[in-house]
Parts: structure tokens; sequence; C-alpha cells
């Protein structure tokens, strides 16, 4: 993250002192107008022809991606690595205004030869590093921050696309997460075999991706959106018994536009073709249909499949016989086979007819494996023997068996029992995707209804909502980041879940808060910062007025954020002096992410922080005392905080703290350049204060 210039509106004295601050860091620094930047102004007057070119790095010509020049333009910062002959050159570019004037600092570091910076553990070379920057980690498709920051703005001809995978949420949760992992690889694989290396695909989120393809008329970008939507319909889900996911698909033609603009409309007719799914609509009219795909979401009559295990050849006719003409039939003869053909076909199998007594390995032991591996609760167990013996069947029925059928065997018995048992295990595995769907429409609810609330505190206090978002997104990575490295807390995804939730309820007390001292600019006084405390006693107070719901577990779980999440791990917090482990850990989790971000954002009382100086205090105790284990979890997710959660382009800081802000950020730089601290910079705030 750059945070070398702390405003971008300066005086010419301003914007020489800082010329001179850079030039003992940098290779080469240079202040550059609107007018020097113009390509077609290549005199300046005592300074010689071709004075820009010249004193550019490409040496008498412009590149075509020139970091100056794009940073006027967007009037924004703009970074990239370039070689030149076998050095390689960091070249930093912010948009300025001097004197009301349009200008860009240029700031450029030689890093040395790029043969031997090709060969370090970190960067083999550039190309490396920017597939590394800009691709998405799970599909290898280009990823969001390559949009944000090569596309987005960039103005073109170009064919544009938005496409959505329909109901892949719902067959993630039916599949699982590595299933659905799976199938979007396959998808961008096939997709990518599709387009021209010019052509870009983006992981724009989640099941969410864009295609822009350069230079494409209309009629070849409409054939090839065919083709795409073809192959994607063509893709099963891995071990989902041949299920499929179909594309919604809107697209329009940039014609010289930002890009943008073109996703923006892209996007609206992307919801039009949702609504009927598996459709393309594009801006010149709905693509027809073609009749020769597989129909995705349509009914199909598919013959299940049954596994039949009995080591006598004869049982297996007799049964084969029976069910052949509606079933498909796989044979076993004994219990290790079954297992080997389980684990081939998996869910593929509708149930499994399975014998007792069996060599090598019997049918109970068959049993205890699918146990074992969760395939009883997906599989259902018929078992067919002549042993009647009430221990038998009763040790059968606790092992998971669905039914139990005795030789002799009548024929049509032995095809309503199969018959009935796979209907019923088809019954509850709709009903568990109609419950999962009633869930989350209920959670997502619940969701805007805290939004709700959450926002109403925010906006009263004088703050905007990301501060909300804010807390959420830190909450869930500090979260995940420790279940990752321990296990102390015993944390499932629906603990973590309500923990998040819940975390955007942790300022609610301060509805009860008078305006005049939650919005005071200044430091309060010593009676209004005990005021100030109340907010998580109130914020308590207002949960346990929901009298019906205290025995949920959201309530009970904002109750202990609302009224701990300021306690510290040394005892020295408020309101009851909690220490240690005696907070709980949700608290102990928001009160981290509420002190991080009341320190990199703006408040009314307060300028922001760089993120360095916010890890700086509270690695140093500066906000009190946390748990080790949060703090070691805060450093490891610290390249996920800047890049999820706030955006670093430039980073504005209040008038009064300029010059210490200044300061600070010299000695930063100085330390970041090899030459280490020159002075020490003590805090002149008060840290309560600063995370009210």
């Amino acid at each position: 993250m750059d945070t070398q210039l702390s405003e971008i509106r300066l005086t010419k004295e301003q914007a020489e002192e800082q010329l001179e601050i850079f030039s003992r860091i940098y290779s080469k620094v240079r202040l550059l107008s609107a007018e020097e930047l113009k390509e077609e102004n290549t005199t300046q007057a005592g300074k010689g022809e071709n004075y820009w070119k010249e004193s550019c790095l490409g040496a008498g010509k412009y590149c075509d991606d020139c970091v100056p020049v794009v940073a006027l333009k967007e009037k924004a910062r703009k970074t990239k690595l370039k070689y030149i002959g076998t050095e390689l050159y960091e070249v930093t570019a912010q948009y300025v205004e001097v004197d009301g004037q349009s200008c860009v600092l240029e700031m450029i570091q030689n890093l040395g030869n790029g043969a031997d910076i090709a060969q370090s553990d970190e960067i083999k070379d550039t190309k490396a590093f920017y597939e590394a920057l800009y691709t998405d980690a799970l599909t290898g498709a280009y990823n969001r921050r390559y949009y944000e920051d090569q596309i987005k703005k960039k103005s073109m001809h170009a064919g544009v696309a938005m496409f959505d995978l329909d109901d892949f949420k719902l067959a993630n949760d039916t599949y699982g997460h590595d299933i659905g992992d799976a199938f979007l690889k396959t998808e961008v694989a096939v997709i990518k075999k599709m387009i021209r290396k010019t052509d870009a695909l983006i992981r724009y989120g989640g099941d969410e991706f864009l295609l822009v393809m350069p230079g494409i008329s209309e009629e070849f970008f409409e054939q090839k959106l065919r083709d795409i939507r073809r192959q994607i319909c063509l893709v099963e889900m891995p071990e989902s018994i041949g299920s499929r996911i179909s594309a919604s698909v809107g697209a329009v033609m940039a014609r010289g536009e930002q890009i943008r603009d073109a996703i923006a409309r892209a996007d609206r007719y992307m919801y039009q073709a949702k609504s009927h799914k598996n459709a393309i609509v594009a801006e010149w009219g709905t693509i027809a249909m073609d009749d020769s795909l597989p129909q995705v979401n349509a009914k199909k009559k598919k013959r299940q499949r049954i596994l039949i295990v009995d080591d006598s050849e004869m049982n297996r006719e007799i049964l084969y016989e029976m069910l052949k003409d509606e079933f498909d039939i796989l044979e076993a003869e004994n219990g290790k086979e079954a297992l080997e053909v389980l684990e081939r076909y998996g869910c593929e199998i509708s149930l499994v007819l399975l014998d007792i007594v069996m060599p090598i390995m019997d049918g109970f032991e068959v049993l205890e494996h699918m146990n074992e591996k969760d395939m009883i609760e997906e599989i259902p167990v018929v078992m067919i023997s002549s042993e009647d013996s009430t221990s038998f069947i009763r040790r059968a029925y606790e092992m998971g068996v669905s039914d139990y059928i005795s030789r002799p065997y009548d024929a049509q018995i032995v095809y309503k029992r199969v018959y009935n048992t796979i209907k019923l295990y088809a019954k509850q595995r709709r009903l568990t995707v109609i419950l999962t769907e009633q869930i989350r429409a209920k959670e997502e609810s619940r969701k805007i209804m805290i939004g709700i609330l959450s926002h109403i505190v925010e906006f009263r206090n004088g703050e905007s909502g990301p501060h909300v978002q804010h807390i959420n997104v830190l909450t869930q990575l500090l979260l995940g980041r420790l279940v990752q490295i321990s296990d102390q807390y015993h944390l499932s995804w629906m603990d973590r879940d309500l923990i998040v939730m819940a975390s955007s309820l942790h300022d609610i007390g301060k509805i009860g808060i008078d305006d005049k001292i939650l919005n005071k600019k200044g430091r309060l006084t010593d009676e209004e910062f005990e005021i100030m405390k109340q907010h998580t006693v109130i914020g308590v107070e207002i949960l346990e007025e929901l009298q019906y719901y205290q025995d949920e577990p959201l309530v009970k779980t904002a109750r202990e954020i609302c009224r701990w999440h300021h306690e510290r791990y040394d005892g020295r917090g408020y309101p009851d002096g909690l220490k240690g482990e005696d907070i709980p850990i949700s608290a102990q989790v928001v009160s981290l992410a509420d002190v991080y971000d009341a320190l990199v954002s703006k408040r009314v009382y307060k300028a922001s922080y760089s993120h360095e100086k916010a890890m700086q205090m509270i690695l140093n105790g500066e906000c009190g005392a946390f748990n080790p284990l949060l703090l070691t979890c805060l450093k490891d997710i610290e390249d996920e905080i800047q890049e999820m959660v706030y955006d670093t382009d430039v980073v504005m800081f209040d008038s009064a703290q300029k010059e210490h802000e200044k300061i600070g950020k010299i000695i930063e730089m100085s330390e970041k350049s090899g030459g280490g601290a020159v002075l020490k910079v003590s805090e002149f705030l008060d840290i309560d204060d600063k995370i009210r």
C-alpha cells in the first residue's frame, strides 16, 4: 500500500517539500504538469527537443500504458514494474493538484538487475508477479483486482458479457463446496479453451463471471456466446448423478465507452436472462436457444441404479430378474467388492441390497464402513437374508438399514420395498433442499433487519455504514484464521456465522447516548467518557427487552458482544473489568476488529491512521491488551484486510495532524528503504478517545 503522500491538494511550496523528501528515497522523482504529459507537446523551453520523451524511461517513445498519463486521466495513484534492458524499475505516479493545477508526481525506483531479481524465491519474473496478483486462485481466471486495476476504466470496442451459473448455490449446498469448486474449475477451463488470448475471462464474484472480447463483431460475439453456453450445459457436476448447471448471460457491445458502463448494462440483461434461466439476453434481443442442448432444468426420467451384494450367484440372478426392467443393476459377491463399487459410483447408487452372511467381509462389516464414511445417510440399505432372528434384525436396524427382507423372495414385495425406499430417500433429499432454502431465506431476512438497526446507530453517530460492514468482514477474517491455527475455542461454522451477524449490533447501545457527547469533535471530559462507556450496558438492556427471544443463540451472542467488546485481556477494560478467557471469544474478536477499524477510519473526533500505524499501535499495546492468539491472526490476515475491506488509494488526514503524520511517514519510508528510524514520534491523542 502506498501511503507516502498525505494529500492530493498542495501548494507550490508543499510540492517542493514533497519532492525534496522523496528524492532521498527514490532513484528519480519528477513533478509533471498536465501540459507536459500531452504527447503532442514534445518541446519545452530551455529544456531542448523531446523533453518528455527523452526523459521518460522508454527514452524516445511513449509507453502504451504510461503510468503518469493514466494517473492524470483517472486522477488516481498508479504503479507498475518495467524492464529497461536488464534493469527492473518500479514506477509510481500520484495525481496531485498544485495551486489548483492538475499534475502528476512521478517516483521511480531502480530495483537493480532484473535477471537477479527474477531468480528470487518471491518473484521469478515480472510476468509471474502479475499472474499471482491478478489470477483467481481457485479457477485460474482473472480476479476482481484485475478488473478494478486493468479493465474497469478502459475505453474500447468490445463484446462484454456477464455470466451467472443458475442455481449454483443450491448445488453447492446439496453436493458440497468441494464438488462446487471442482465444477467451477472445469467450467473456467472449458470457457478458456473457446476464447482468444486477447480476451479476458474474469471471476467477478462467487459464481458470476465477466467476459470481455475486444475488437469482435456483433455476429461473431453472438456465436461465441452460443458456443460457450452450450459447453457450460454439457459439463456434469462431479458425483452428482449426471446433474448439470446452466448459465444465464447478459451481453452488450461496448462502442468506445468505459468497460464499467458496458458491464452495468450487461448486468441488467443478465438479470432478465435469470428470470428464464439457461438463456442469453443481449441488448439487441434474446439469442435463440439451440434445440440440441441438453435440457438442464427439465425433469428427466432416469433409471435408478441398484447394487446387489450377495455371495450366491443364484440369489443375485433372482433379484436381477425381479428388478432389471425398472432399474440398472450392479453386482458384488462379497463385502470388499461392494465397498469398491460404492467408492467408484458413490451417490450414483440409489440403493444397496445387502446380504449378511458372506465370505471375506460380511454385511455388518460393510455397514460399519458405510457409517464411518457417512454413506449410510445418502445411500439406503435394504438387508436381504435367510437369517430372521430378532437379534440379527435389531442389529441391522441399529446400524442404519432402511428395511429387512427375508428369503424366500416374493417378487412383488421386493419390488415395492425397493421402490418405496428409493422414493422415500428422494423425498428426504428434496425436503432437505427446501428446508435449506427456507433457512437461508430466514437468515437473509434476519441479516437485513440487523443491518437496518446497525445502520440506524451509525447514522445517528455521524458515521457511515461502512463501519458495520468493516466489522463484519474483519470479524469473519479473524475467526476464519483463528480456527485454522487453533482448536482452543471449538467454533463451528454456525458459531462463526452467529458471531459475524451479531457483531453488527456491537454499538446498538449508542442509541441511548446524548448526541452532544456522541458526536463531540474534541476529546471527551472524564464525566462525558463515563457516560459514553454506558453504551455497553444500554445495548444489553435493549436486547433484554426482546423477552420472547432471550433463548435465541443470536440474541445471546449479541448480548455478549454488546456488553464486553470494550473489555481488555489484562482486565483494564469496561464495564466489568473482565480478564483473559473470562471474556467470551465473540467479544474478544469484535473488540479487536472494532479497535482496528476505529484507528484506520476517519471520525468526527479524529483523523484516520495508516494501516501500518494502526498495526503498530495495536501490537505495541497502545490500545490496550488483546489475546495474543488473536494478535497473531490479525498479523496473518494483513494482506486480506487491505484487499477485501479498505480502499488504499489515498489516505486523507485532518490539517491539525498534517505535520505529525508527515514526520511519521518519513520515518516509515526511511525504515522501508533501509535507512532505519531517525526519530521516534509519540501519540498525542488519548487512545480511548480514538476508539469510542
